[in-house]
Formats: C-alpha cells, sequence, structure tokens
C-alpha cells in the first residue's frame, strides 16, 4: 500500500521527496450509499484535503499539480480526494492517501518525445496494391454485360 514511515510521519513520494502528514488535512464522514445502520451512523469515509501551494513539495511537482485538469483540483490550488470504498475508516484513510500519492507521482514521469517517421517504400507500395485489389474487387460487383 502507501510507503509510510510511523517514526517520521512522512508520505513517501520517491526516494528524495518526502510529504509531512501534517500537510495533509483528513477528516472523518459519512459516507454515502447504500450499507444501512453503518454508512448512516459511523463516519467512516474519509474527506482528504491537500494545499499544492502552501506544500513542502518542489516546485517541479507543485506546477506539474497545478496544470493537471482533474476536477479534483479546485481554483485555490487544493486538492480533495473523498475516500468511501470500504467500511472501516483505517482503510478508507489508507486508501486515500494511497491516491494521493499515486496522483503526485504520475505527475513525476516525464513523456517521451515523439520523433516523426515516415512509412518506407515498401509499406507504400503494400498499401497501393492492397487499394487496386480492393478497387478491382468493387469492380466485379456491378452489372455484368454481355
Amino acid at each position: 500500500m502507501t510507503t509510510q514511515s510511523p517514526s517520521d510521519n512522512t508520505l513517501a513520494i520517491s526516494n528524495q521527496v518526502h510529504l509531512p502528514l501534517e500537510e495533509i488535512d483528513m477528516q472523518a464522514i459519512r459516507a454515502q450509499g447504500a450499507g444501512g445502520q453503518n454508512v448512516n451512523k459511523v463516519s467512516s469515509a474519509i474527506h482528504l484535503r491537500f494545499d499544492i501551494n502552501a506544500s513542502s513539495l518542489p516546485l517541479f511537482y507543485k506546477e506539474k499539480l497545478l496544470a493537471l485538469r482533474d476536477r479534483r483540483i479546485n481554483n485555490e490550488g487544493v486538492l480533495v480526494i473523498k475516500a468511501q470504498r470500504y467500511r472501516t475508516q483505517e482503510k478508507n484513510r489508507e486508501d486515500a492517501l494511497q491516491r494521493l500519492q499515486t496522483l503526485i507521482r504520475s505527475v513525476a514521469v516525464v513523456q517521451k518525445t515523439r520523433r516523426p517517421t515516415k512509412p518506407s517504400r515498401a509499406a507504400k507500395r503494400k498499401r497501393m496494391d492492397s487499394k487496386t485489389k480492393r478497387g478491382q474487387v468493387k469492380s466485379l460487383r456491378g452489372k455484368v454485360t454481355y
């Protein structure tokens, strides 16, 4: 699950980057949907709020996160995650931290630049031959004249 060290209270993003859990605001709320008495009485869902601008993340991560077109990030730069997948508060807390960790790690992946390529001469010839053959098949479907 999440790589979290209880001794230093941080969430590991990479080998060098660790996020202090004090920067993450987590509140227990009542979950929505089916579940009967457990859902109606127990605050088992977790509402995680993480202020990207006020965090100790490196500038690279902050810029990439704020540039994301993600509906979970509001105009003030606050990331909101609602975890209510599980019945227990502990599992939902773990799930919310895991989702935060996954999102932050995803922006660190640099996309490989695309090098434009051209089809080879043989590929062009093969394409034209198949088009010619297909055209002949279609022409044979017409009316037969004697």
